[in-house]
């Protein structure tokens, strides 16, 4: 129970005094089976994607210039086009959260507001409550991502404690989650961007540490049940941890290693820069990068399939996104180096480009999986577009002028960028 007001740390961004207004929002947290969710726990593919045979002519239109303005186009152009398709669809499962984590960044990134406002709309008919009924599955608490980060980026009269109260609630439960020998929490490696960022940015917004330490605790079962050290890569699962590719080598799911790599950067973002904690994940994203660069296609993505590329007809989008979102962050916050992965990267968007659609469609995402494999060159999926609008945010920020690129946590500008940007 929260103490009816009290000062947070003078370090949390926002040191204000929590009232009995959020002890209200708490105690009236809808339970997700009160609230009119628009979907169960089981996600309908035929809601988040499809693969049409004909979905039409390739665009022509778009540069693969690392420059603001060029950036901005492509991401509006596709995040038009999924807004048009898919809002009436949006629901809070897992799938369509991580199209909301790109599409608050879209916003941000262009600075056109209907972005992140469709997305507190739907927070908003939702009541701000997160999924609860498969308790303490990490998907369902993925949608706590956009609510906290909603409420970060309002102003400060425009923050409710109801905006949050259901995903602490959520969380403060979690932090009684007591480990099972048989199996960790988060099991899969999916789950490590489900739910670690929310943890460490709830502790942002109450100053408690506790939800890092839980984070924390979890990650390094996780990491040392799937983390292989030789490749620097993650196995979806236990079960993937003897199984291999058809060239004889192990099986890394690119989505999978994604979305630990997207989840590296929102912990990094909002973990305060003077913790223990931060070095390890800091080492996780150089190792991780360092080792895709030696898998990278020539057309400047990476197979479903990350280790045996030759097994599989084409470029896998969703993970290729997340991978250039993890490695423009890393650039951006001076944690990679820039000369060796601005070329990286630059690569990467502009063979992500040519594989967008002229009303918009981004192809080439692998439909819902836990493995390699094949699929459909139109095949689209809410979460590829997330991943690649997040990508497009941190590419855009690689190119403001060094001198005004504050934002990054850690930015130090370096003799050598000016040369490098614009």
């Amino acid at each position: 129970m929260l103490l009816l007001s009290r000062s947070l740390p003078d370090h949390s961004l926002f040191a204000t005094t929590f009232s009995l207004a959020l002890i209200v929002a708490l105690c009236t947290v809808p339970h997700a089976a009160q609230v009119a969710f628009t979907a169960a726990s089981v996600v309908d593919p035929t809601v988040i994607g499809n693969a049409p045979d004909d979905p039409g002519p390739l665009a022509n239109d778009l540069s693969p210039e690392l420059k603001g303005p060029a950036i901005r186009s492509v991401m509006r152009k596709v995040a038009d086009w999924q807004l048009r398709v898919a809002e009436s669809k949006f629901n809070s499962q897992w799938a369509f959260a991580a199209l909301y984590d790109g599409l608050i960044a879209a916003s941000a990134t262009t600075g056109i507001p209907v972005y992140r406002d469709a997305v507190k709309h739907y927070a908003e008919t939702q009541r701000w409550a997160v999924m609860d009924d498969r308790f303490p599955h990490a998907d369902d608490m993925a949608l706590g991502k956009a609510y906290s980060k909603l409420y970060l980026t309002e102003a400060a009269a425009e923050q409710k404690p109801d905006q949050i109260a259901s995903t602490k609630a959520s969380l403060d439960r979690l932090l009684t989650h007591r480990d099972k020998l048989a199996k960790p929490l988060w099991w899969w490696c999916d789950a490590l961007y489900m739910a670690p960022p929310v943890l460490v940015r709830m502790s942002k917004i109450t100053g408690e540490h506790k939800y890092i330490d839980f984070m924390n605790h979890e990650w390094d079962i996780t990491t040392t049940e799937l983390y292989s050290p030789p490749e620097h890569f993650f196995f979806r699962d236990a079960s993937y941890l003897n199984k291999t590719e058809a060239n004889g080598k192990p099986s890394f799911w690119s989505r999978g290693n994604g979305w630990v790599m997207a989840a590296l950067v929102m912990i990094l973002q909002d973990l305060p820069g003077h913790h223990p904690s931060r070095s390890k994940f800091v080492v996780k994203l150089q190792e991780m990068a360092a080792a895709l660069v030696n898998v990278q296609g020539s057309d400047g993505l990476w197979r479903s399939g990350i280790l045996d590329p030759a097994s599989y007809d084409l470029p896998e989008i969703s993970g290729s996104a997340f991978y250039t979102y993890a490695m423009a962050y890393g650039i951006n916050a001076h944690i990679l180096d820039i000369k060796t992965y601005r070329p990286i990267v630059a690569k990467a968007w502009a063979g992500m480009l040519t594989h967008i659609y002229a009303d918009g469609r981004l192809g080439s995402i692998q439909p819902i999986n836990s493995a390699p494999g094949q699929f459909k060159p139109s095949a689209s999926s809410v979460f590829g577009v997330g991943a690649f609008l997040l990508a497009g945010s941190e590419l855009a920020h690689l190119t403001i002028h060094p001198t005004a690129r504050k934002a990054r946590p850690g930015a130090q500008i370096t003799r050598h960028e000016k040369d490098l940007l614009m």
